[in-house]
């Protein structure tokens, strides 16, 4: 079988795009065609959520639910199978997947939002596909990371990441107790990784933006995907929340701190595009690599 996930398919249906596009409308187009790449299993659940949400029928004979259950498993053995995911990146999306499904238990148990439909694959209220929603976020950053050649120059302490992440973690399900410190969290995210530059690769040429607009620009695609999860498709519905009222754009601070721990759950198991000191002018290239392969260390 080919192996379709390598870097060479990639780069030739980069490189087919590039031929038939000039300058920089090309560098444009291959961002937004490397994103929907990298977002592939995100994608693909979220045209599930709203493809059975338009045709599924009460009398067939599995639910909804049990549905999704089943196209998230099947999907994610296929990218396996066929490449499109390494076994390193399921690595990553079986931690998150954990993490999330407990605190989707967690969070239903509490009252935050509940699923309206009834299925066999559930368990206190869950359905059991709720899991591959995370795991979805944690391989798009996995995904992304290898897809655009990322690397994260000057990145911080890795116990001082380690210990943020856990807070961000913990405040999900410690606010219900005691006090929200998510203030907190969004500035200590711009203290610790403010000076911290994404690089990546769109087309020939290194860019890169701020670590904190990086995760503030995915906050807002992950609240637009839980818009179509809520008010489109009433997949699972917010406490108090009435048919197509919109989700809270509060909502999407609670991405943007997940993004942090979905990021942190990646270094867990891969660290080789983290820099630890900064990239200079004259080194960037020697650092950072070029698209044909980056050449890093993890110092």
């Amino acid at each position: 079988m080919a192996d379709w996930g390598t870097r060479a398919l990639e780069r030739g249906l980069g490189e087919r795009l590039r031929a038939r596009l000039p300058g920089w409308a090309s560098e444009v187009v291959m961002f937004f065609a490397k994103q929907a790449w990298a977002a592939l299993f995100g994608l693909l659940f979220l045209a599930a959520l709203m493809i059975s949400k338009a045709i599924w029928q009460p009398d067939w004979w599995i639910s909804r639910f049990d549905g999704l259950f089943i196209f998230a498993i099947v999907t994610q053995a296929f990218m396996l199978w066929t490449k499109l995911e390494s076994w390193e990146e399921a690595r990553v999306i079986v931690i998150f997947h954990l993490t999330g499904t407990v605190m989707e238990f967690f969070k239903v148990a509490q009252g935050s939002w509940s699923y309206p439909e009834e299925a066999w694959i559930m368990i206190g209220g869950v359905p059991l596909f709720s899991g591959f929603m995370y795991a979805s976020v944690g391989s798009y950053v996995a995904r992304a990371t290898r897809i655009f050649d990322m690397a994260y120059a000057p990145y911080p302490p890795l116990w001082l990441t380690f210990l943020f992440g856990a807070l961000c973690y913990v405040n999900f399900f410690a606010h219900h107790f005691t006090y929200d410190i998510r203030i907190g969290l969004f500035i200590a995210s711009v203290l610790i990784f403010g000076r911290t530059k994404v690089w990546f690769f769109a087309g020939k040429t290194p860019r890169w933006m701020p670590m904190p607009l990086a995760a503030l620009m995915c906050g807002f695609v992950l609240w637009v995907a839980e818009f179509i999860g809520t008010t489109v498709t009433a997949t699972w519905v917010y406490a108090g929340q009435a048919r197509w009222e919109m989700v809270s754009f509060a909502k999407m601070g609670s991405w943007y701190l997940l993004l942090y721990v979905a990021f942190i759950t990646v270094t867990l198991v891969s660290r080789s595009a983290l820099i630890h000191h900064e990239v200079r002018p004259e080194d960037r290239d020697a650092i950072i690599g070029t698209e044909a392969g980056p050449a890093r260390s993890a110092d």
